[in-house]
């Protein structure tokens, strides 16, 4: 099992446990179905085994982990069927927080989304003077999609709506460890190709949105969520 941060001690461990546990299980740390206990977990992060109860329960309500036993778990693990349901409804509330963006977004908003495409725009001027095939070049290219997951986010917090960003929040645990994988897969043959796609469709988007234009940025968004998903799925799941 992965190493989980130690936590300290504070009136809310239940929420730190659950946090920390959520986001290893989103990261990959905690693997899709992989066994673990209460008392694993609780040595992990260098707590009690209650507050662990606890976060585990809000995790069995969120279906990332199903109960195995009295003091254990498994993390969830998907079918096709299921994995395609929870994309489509994440493309479909992605294409929302983009249309609301554009109706929306403050000035400083559009300005933070705009510096960071401009910093992914650099970091792929940097890119020319790298050899192709490099660790430098993979890793350059993991700083311009971290812009590009980043500018997501941005998008979804410019929506302006709460029952929104919760909607994702927990939309977006599921698959992401993989949709992440996918996405460096993708760009390990014609790396430089699949990330000047990804930068010209998510600056497109922030055009639309810039614009004000919300039917063409939830169109934008909607066709590039569902490409992402289509590549999620057929990675997961190949014919």
């Amino acid at each position: 099992m992965g190493q989980l941060p130690h936590l300290t001690v504070s009136a809310t461990l239940g929420d730190q446990a659950y946090t920390a546990i959520r986001e290893a299980i989103i990261s990959g740390s905690l693997e899709r179905g992989q066994k673990v206990t209460e008392r694993g977990l609780a040595e992990s992060l260098d707590i009690s085994a209650t507050p662990v109860r606890e976060a585990l329960r809000r995790l069995e309500q969120d279906r990332l982990v199903e109960r195995t036993g009295p003091r254990s778990v498994r993390i969830a693990k998907f079918a096709e069927e299921e994995l395609r349901e929870f994309t489509m409804i994440g493309d479909s509330l992605r294409s929302l927080a983009a249309r609301l963006a554009a109706e929306k977004s403050t000035a400083a908003q559009r300005r933070e989304m705009r510096a960071l495409l401009d910093k992914a725009d650099s970091l792929r001027g940097q890119a020319d003077g790298i050899e192709s095939g490099s660790a430098e070049e993979r890793e350059l290219i993991q700083e311009i999609l971290h812009c590009m997951r980043t500018f997501h986010t941005l998008v979804d917090r410019a929506s302006g709506n709460s029952t929104l960003l919760q909607m994702l929040h927990m939309v977006d645990a599921f698959g992401a460890d993989e949709r992440r994988t996918t996405v460096l897969a993708e760009v390990g043959g014609d790396r430089r190709g699949a990330v000047e796609e990804r930068y010209r469709q998510h600056r497109a988007i922030y055009d639309a949105i810039a614009a004000g234009d919300g039917d063409r940025a939830a169109e934008l968004m909607s066709a590039h969520s569902a490409a992402s998903s289509d590549s999620l799925i057929s990675g997961r799941f190949p014919a």
